[in-house]
């Protein structure tokens, strides 16, 4: 780790306070998870890395993480390459509505059902973002407050989000209970690795299938009722342990899981953007609508 941190000063890949905080962080004898939660690397990174710890396989997980994070990356890209010029183009037919409802609609009949929805649309835009705003606001409140089990039990529930919450979710935990499986530790054990994480979900789930084992319940049964997995995974599991193949079992799984997830994603990208071009062609349209029906109108009375 000295040699590292060494390395990313001079090769000035990281900014300095990472390298400060890196350095001070080993110095005080903490481990490279608890350096990079230190840093603000999010949970789900620093519990892989402070699971490799246990399992030993520090190197591949870094590649996994690496990998995984490089494809979200991916994803984000896409999108916001898919959502910037239909939301530019958004913006400029707001300024138009604008300046219809300002300067055109004053002059003509503008009782017709396109003009009075062009005169309320920027209105009823910009309430709609503020609305947004304050439900984002407060879904992020809830989550801090309430119990993420239980949060994700409800949202694994949900009809279009469930199907990416249980290929994520399955994936990340298949792999991590995989790796630490196959090099020998034994379930409680696991479960006890679990509910020493920093890791809020990641706790909770571990303090809850201790509960139901110790109460006599079987671990594929219990992680078949948690609505934020796949139902696969739980046969997986009964599969692997009749084998007794569990941990290559589930690291198998889980590589098939994640090729299924980024699948997916793929393919929502792809919608989203003829969706958004849809919804901006019927605005042009309505413009046009608003524009031309009072010209009409006026013409036939004229005639």
């Amino acid at each position: 780790m000295a040699e590292i941190i060494n390395f990313l000063e001079r090769s000035n890949l990281v900014e300095d306070q990472f390298v400060i905080a890196m350095r001070t962080g080993l110095e005080n004898g903490r481990n490279l998870a608890q350096i990079l939660a230190d840093l603000h690397f999010s949970p789900s990174v620093v519990t892989q890395i402070a699971l490799a710890d246990f399992h030993g396989n520090t190197q591949q997980t870094l590649a996994l993480v690496q990998e995984n994070l490089t494809k979200m990356q991916k994803v984000r890209q896409k999108l916001i390459s898919v959502a910037t010029y239909p939301v530019i183009l958004l913006g400029f037919l707001m300024l138009i509505m604008l300046g219809l409802k300002t300067y055109l609609l004053p002059q003509v009949d503008g009782t017709n059902a396109a003009g009075v929805l062009i005169n309320y649309l920027p209105w009823i835009f910009l309430t709609s973002v503020a609305t947004l705003a304050v439900i984002v606001g407060v879904i992020r409140r809830y989550f801090k407050k309430s119990s993420p089990l239980k949060i994700f039990q409800k949202m694994g529930q949900m009809p279009v989000l469930k199907h990416y919450l249980r290929l994520y979710f399955t994936a990340f935990y298949a792999r991590e209970w995989g790796n630490l499986i196959k090099q020998g530790l034994e379930l409680r054990q696991i479960l006890g690795i679990m509910q020493d994480q920093g890791n809020r979900l990641f706790k909770e789930i571990g303090e809850d299938v201790a509960k139901a084992m110790q109460r006599g319940g079987q671990f594929q049964n219990k992680v078949a009722s948690y609505h934020f997995f796949t139902p696969e995974l739980a046969l997986i599991i009964a599969y692997g342990e009749m084998k007794s193949k569990l941990g290559d079992e589930l690291l198998v799984y889980s590589d098939e899981v994640w090729l299924q997830f980024f699948e997916k994603i793929e393919r929502a990208m792809n919608l989203i953007q003829p969706l958004i071009f849809l919804f901006v062609a019927l605005m042009i349209v309505l413009i046009y609508a608003a524009m031309l029906l009072p010209i009409y109108s006026q013409m036939d009375m004229a005639v």
